[in-house]
């Protein structure tokens, strides 16, 4: 014998059903086979609006019941040839007749009952399963078809009536011996009562009542038909790159459906577990497909974890008091008190201090639990030894489960650690100790990226995710563009990474996408985005709560720099080129660390100093490692550098100025460069990376350019160094009659930092520097007589853009 259990969406319409008895045509050759339908998809939740809706005494019921109606017989009309349509017509017309009646009842009554529900929406079950039974018989396939009621036998708890087990084995083993068949053909869902009233089997009752039937007759297996190819490792509305489960155990299956995995409901395996009944899930619309197969035992090897699945609407309840430690008796109250209103307690936690005890419930009881249980503790509340019953909402439950977690150190630890570098706060943690499950509560808003993160930390294969939000977008920004897109396939290749730019900006307009922006066309989707509004662009990153989220500033705005706080709270990495943060008072500095710190997540800005240079990067190493800094001497201004090195008197230095800004050197203000302020902003940050407490305004600054040409616009600068040409010939030529070069230098030693011109000879260390290049040279305690030198280029779109990419890497990794 094997049983086949077909679902809504198998047996929505005409077409899915021909599907069906395909299926069941070729089952049928090997083996005696029982089928199990449910209602046409979509007719349960139909009845139950329709005896809602009489219930509110709205006529519109009556409408509802002519859709259901109509469906029916446009089926038969489409399955039944004509010559056999005329009996099953009149049975669809004779269910709608009593259907009509009962809601007619209801809209008078005001009032419909568990008992009148279970009524209603039997007529679903009934009328499938018969015209599904007809239509095999008029293509020659005979069959018996079993009115479940009279077979499967419960108590009277009308809604989800308790299986009375040993009189439903009895009755339906009974029937088949009396009357054979090579195919009978059942409605699932429904039972009855004692008195032979109908009942229902609750949620996923036509799976349950096929567990039953294949309980009963020691079946080989149970296949569950249904729209999906088996269980998945997560949901597949959730996650993207979700695999199938091939095999799972009967436990694991059971955590993964308590938990809110819709493919099997937990009473459907339970009849099955001791007769050792395999339960096979597999796709009507891809039968070729192998799905799921539910088992006793499954190999070892097959991955630690092997699933997740999450519940939502869940509501916790917390009931503690000083009053409750030591004192016996307090959890059985609790959980009786909730018994009694048969609220079902889906999760459970106490401190072990005894003081409080947390329970998850669904978040419609919670009325029902509240009243309830502060009426058990009404004696405790008003002498204020227990704390009336409190209650959070709008919660989840994450659970992550494998029956070879068992034994596996770290499973916690990895599943922690990565919920927390997301930001993800958890509110409880459970685990059982047949350690199959690790459960926690979190905010529902947290769901979907909780999910994803984990399921890209247990299931190496996939990718993981990095959202990436970029504003600015002009030479160095573009270049950044043009390296994620080269590097794109290798870093999922070789890393298992994958990059999206679901955020871009520039100072006029704004995309935003969560399903990512084209590489290839991100230009013409920012010409066409809507018009740049710095709050909304942030409020979005905020509120999509993507898991791996970095925030990359490519400019030298100070409003841009003002959301690293923000987004930093919410354990999203900021990666900054806009050196405005780093260098502003050093209580904004330290406090931008710390909250990284706190938050589990990273504030890296490397190409503040240096463009792609590692200099933040080996002197964070120097200090951690214990090491300390004496003294630094350093050109950081590629720009300068670049204009030094090429102006020899015989060209304007204007001219030489001009070229630095054309070839993407220089700011488009090149008197940030030129008035030191830039190579004070980096020496500053050196200075406090190294661990020394100080401002910008400690930094003497000597500056080599006239007052006059830091006043006025841009080409009035270009004008006044023009005028002042002899200023900076004579500059040169003093540098030049000593045998030296003119080189902009930052110095810091004993807790004090200067910048400014200075003439430098050929046996000094700066001397040799071409170009555009920068050097830092480092004397610490470890490099004494020989500083730590670390020099190349210092400037540049390219460069600049590579230690972007870098520190996006950086954290991606992480």
């Amino acid at each position: 014998m094997q049983v086949l259990k077909f679902g809504g969406t198998s047996v929505a319409n005409s077409e899915n059903i021909r599907k069906v008895i395909e299926i069941t045509r070729k089952a049928c050759e090997t083996d005696q086979t029982i089928v199990v339908v449910s209602a046409l998809g979509g007719a349960t939740d139909l009845l139950i609006e329709a005896g809602k809706t009489a219930s509110e005494q709205d006529e519109k019921y009556t409408e509802k019941l002519k859709t259901f109606e109509d469906r029916h017989l446009s089926v038969v009309r489409e399955l039944i040839p004509v010559e056999y349509q005329s009996e099953f017509l009149t049975l669809v017309k004779k269910g709608c007749n009593e259907l009509e009646s009962i809601c007619k009842a209801v809209f008078l009554l005001k009032e419909m009952s568990n008992r009148t529900l279970d009524s209603i929406v039997s007529q679903g079950e009934l009328l499938s399963s018969q015209i599904i039974s007809a239509a095999f018989k008029t293509i020659g396939i005979s069959n018996i078809w079993l009115d479940s009621r009279r077979f499967i036998r419960t108590n009277s708890n009308f809604g989800m009536a308790a299986l009375e087990k040993e009189l439903t084995d009895l009755l339906i083993r009974d029937f088949l011996v009396h009357n054979p068949s090579r195919l009978y053909i059942a409605p699932g869902f429904i039972a009855s009562d004692p008195d032979g009233i109908t009942t229902t089997l609750g949620r996923g009752g036509s799976d349950y009542s096929a567990s039953i039937y294949a309980a009963a007759t020691d079946a080989r297996v149970l296949e569950i038909w249904t729209d999906v190819s088996g269980m998945m490792t997560a949901d597949p509305r959730v996650v993207g790159n979700a695999r199938n489960i091939p095999r799972i155990s009967y436990k694991e299956a059971m955590e993964l459906s308590h938990f809110g995995a819709k493919v099997i409901y937990p009473p459907t395996l339970q009849p099955l577990m001791n007769r050792n009944v395999p339960i096979w899930i597999k796709n009507t619309f891809a039968p070729a497909d192998f799905g799921t197969l539910i088992e006793a035992n499954v190999a070892a090897d097959s991955g630690i974890v092997r699933g997740i699945s999450s519940m939502n609407k869940i509501a916790f309840l917390r009931l503690e008091g000083s009053g409750m430690v030591g004192i016996p008796g307090f959890s059985r109250r609790l959980f009786g008190a909730l018994a009694e209103k048969r609220i079902n307690v889906i999760l459970i936690t106490q401190s072990s201090s005894e003081h409080s005890i947390c329970v998850a419930i669904d978040e419609g009881n919670v009325s029902r639990a509240r009243k309830a249980v502060d009426k058990e503790f009404a004696a405790e509340i008003a002498t204020q030894i227990v704390e009336p019953l409190q209650v959070e909402t709008g919660l989840s439950i994450i659970a992550v489960v494998g029956d070879n977690m068992r034994n596996h150190p770290g499973i916690s630890g990895k599943m922690f650690g990565a919920l927390g570098r997301n930001s993800v706060n958890i509110r409880a943690i459970s685990q059982g100790s047949s350690e199959k499950n690790i459960s926690t509560v979190i905010s529902t808003t947290d769901v979907a990226k909780a999910i994803n993160v984990l399921h890209e930390e247990f299931f190496e294969t996939s990718y993981k995710q990095v959202n990436l939000f970029i504003i600015g977008t002009g030479n160095v920004g573009s270049r950044l563009m043009e390296q994620l897109l080269r590097q794109q396939q290798l870093l999922m290749d070789d890393y298992r990474i994958q990059l999206r730019i679901v955020g871009l900006a520039n100072s006029r307009k704004m995309v935003l996408s969560e399903n990512g922006i084209s590489l290839d066309h991100w230009k013409q989707k920012l010409d066409d985005g809507m018009a740049m509004n710095l709050e909304e662009f942030c409020k979005y990153i905020i509120s999509r709560n993507l898991r791996n989220s970095i925030f990359v500033d490519i400019t030298s705005n100070p409003e841009v720099a003002a959301l690293y706080e923000p987004l930093l709270r919410k354990s999203i990495g900021v990666v900054a080129c806009n050196k405005i943060a780093a260098s502003s008072s050093f209580g904004n500095y330290r406090n931008l660390k710390n909250i990284a710190r706190e938050f589990n997540t990273s504030y890296l800005f490397e190409t503040n100093v240096g463009a792609s240079l590692p200099i933040i990067g080996t002197l964070n190493d120097l200090i951690r490692s214990g090491d300390k800094v004496n003294r630094i001497e350093a050109v950081l201004s590629g720009t300068l550098n670049f204009v030094f090195n090429n102006y020899n008197a015989t060209v304007p230095f204007a001219k030489i100025v001009k070229q630095a800004q054309d070839e993407g050197y220089a700011e488009p203000d090149p008197r940030i460069d030129l008035c030191g302020t830039d190579v004070m902003r980096k020496i500053l940050i050196l200075a406090r990376e190294s661990g020394i407490r100080m401002e910008m305004d400690q930094i003497e600054s000597r500056s080599f350019l006239p007052e006059s040409c830091l006043e006025g616009d841009v080409p009035s600068f270009y004008a006044e160094m023009e005028k002042h040409e002899d200023h900076f010939r004579a500059l040169f030529n003093e540098a030049s009659q000593k045998g030296c070069k003119l080189k902009f230098v930052a110095s810091f030693q004993n807790g004090q930092a200067s910048v400014g011109l200075q003439h430098i000879d050929k046996d000094h260390d700066l001397y040799h520097l071409y170009g555009k290049d920068n050097v830092v040279l480092f004397y610490t305690n470890r490099y004494v007589e020989q500083p730590l030198v670390i020099k190349g280029a210092g400037a540049g779109a390219e460069v600049t853009a590579s230690g972007i990419f870098a520190d996006i890497m950086r954290i991606a990794r992480i």
